[in-house]
């Protein structure tokens, strides 16, 4: 990824705008409906998806024939990344489904509820998210493993299903944002040529102190929670699939393979308890089933992002956003826009970072800024947009494991919105400052 100043080639106005159409189309589609009715449960995500990818094949107009650019979406849509998140949706919705058939996950929200007072539970839940998903790296890893118990407890608790599951989605971004094993890390640190330990430090001191204001707010508002009352005596045996699950995940294994270990777990111990294998296939087909809305808005997604970009839309805001920096905030403040406006083309905080990195590097190279604190930024500002909206991969994954649509975390998402307010006063006031500026060798 190293390399010297990177070219664009000048993209036109109006060629870029129509390359970044379909981005708004998709917000009048799903965001201004939903407001003009008063109801962000009634206008589908896949149908507003859906609408934006047929405008981006119409308004691709260098794309050829209407047959190449099906095949433009299509490559997009197919791309490796995405398949294997498809696996993981599969595999996900199995094993959610199994654990949930036997007893599992309620087994071990009554194992939880017994052995924590109600005002610990919520932030147990964000600091188990963080340690989670800083162990392995990623945040769909921690989404997969927490997010089942997280709306259970909060069905026995009575609590809004949506604060719990967005409490599990901000600790799960805060380790994918720290984690030395992390794609993004690694994308930020070789597009920066620093070191991962480097980044790390400048990366503590914006994205600890916006946790610590998150754990802070959730002690807070659990001071006066009551006890929940449980009600069921499950075996104690059925929360083997969730320690199996946790276990493998704080470990470091391979997110496929800590759904598959937790999936031969929990089938396991079905058949010990009686349940017939087609029973326990048939939760298996169910899970998989209910995973179709969320493969399909995966698939929409991903292939009309790949359209936006083949039309010209994100060379079209890295060259309007690097043509207009000043000074050294200046650079550092369109290195955050940046990377945060092409997450929100692409949905994906790692293809953000790699497509942006190049120009960053450039732009550090020309106002002095330290490519620790680049990387820095690149990792944070990624992963607010990442967390925010509400057609991100995990966000999706989540709300689909709960059974609520994916808007409905957006107004408990503390965390990302903290580490927006970290990440604008560091530029601001150029903290840390001995990774704010470039030093002379």
């Amino acid at each position: 990824m190293k390399g010297g100043p990177v070219e664009l080639a000048r993209i036109s106005t109006l060629r870029g705008l129509l390359g970044l159409s379909p981005v708004v189309v998709f917000m009048l589609a799903y965001l201004a409906v939903s407001i003009v009715i008063g109801d962000f449960y009634k206008m589908p995500l896949s149908v507003a998806i859906l609408v934006a990818s047929i405008w981006g094949m119409v308004v691709y107009t260098g794309g050829g024939s209407l047959a190449s650019r099906i095949e433009t979406f299509s490559r997009a849509a197919a791309h490796p990344s995405i398949m294997y998140m498809v696996w993981i949706f599969i595999m996900a919705g199995a094993f959610a489904s199994v654990a949930r058939e036997i007893g599992a996950v309620d087994a071990t929200v009554e194992l939880t509820l017994r052995c924590f007072p109600a005002r610990f539970i919520v932030p147990g839940l964000f600091v188990a998210a963080c340690l989670i998903s800083l162990s392995i790296g990623t945040s769909v890893g921690t989404v997969v493993a927490l997010t089942p118990l997280a709306a259970d407890i909060a069905g026995m608790s009575g609590d809004s299903l949506a604060f719990y599951v967005a409490v599990v989605l901000g600790g799960a971004f805060f380790g994918d944002n720290l984690s030395f094993i992390s794609d993004t890390t690694i994308a930020a640190t070789r597009s920066q040529g620093c070191k991962t330990a480097d980044k790390f430090r400048a990366n503590l001191w914006i994205a600890l102190p916006a946790a610590i204001v998150t754990l802070v707010v959730y002690v807070l508002m659990s001071s006066g929670a009551s006890q929940p009352v449980v009600e069921g005596h499950h075996s104690p045996w059925l929360v083997v699939p969730y320690v199996v699950v946790l276990v493998a995940a704080a470990c470091g294994v391979n997110v496929m393979i800590v759904l598959l270990l937790g999936l031969v777990s929990a089938l396991l111990l079905g058949i010990l308890d009686g349940f017939s294998i087609i029973s326990l296939f048939g939760a298996m087909g169910a899970g998989i089933g209910s995973m179709g809305d969320l493969i399909i808005v995966t698939l929409l997604a991903s292939g009309m992002l790949g359209i936006i970009k083949a039309a010209g839309g994100i060379q079209y805001l890295l060259q309007c956003l690097s043509a207009r920096v000043s000074g050294l905030r200046g650079a550092q403040g369109c290195i955050a826009v940046l990377v945060a406006l092409v997450n929100l083309c692409t949905a994906n905080n790692t293809v953000a970072i790699i497509t942006v990195g190049g120009i960053a590097r450039e732009i550090c190279g020309r106002y002095g800024v330290d490519p620790r604190k680049s990387a820095s930024l690149l990792d944070s500002c990624s992963c607010i947009v990442q967390c925010l909206i509400p057609y991100g991969a995990q966000t999706l994954l989540a709300t689909s494991l709960a059974g609520i649509p994916p808007v409905a975390p957006f107004v408990y998402l503390y965390y990302p919105w903290a580490l927006a307010a970290m990440v604008v006063l560091s530029i601001l006031f150029l903290f840390p400052g001995s990774y704010s500026r470039k030093t002379a060798d």
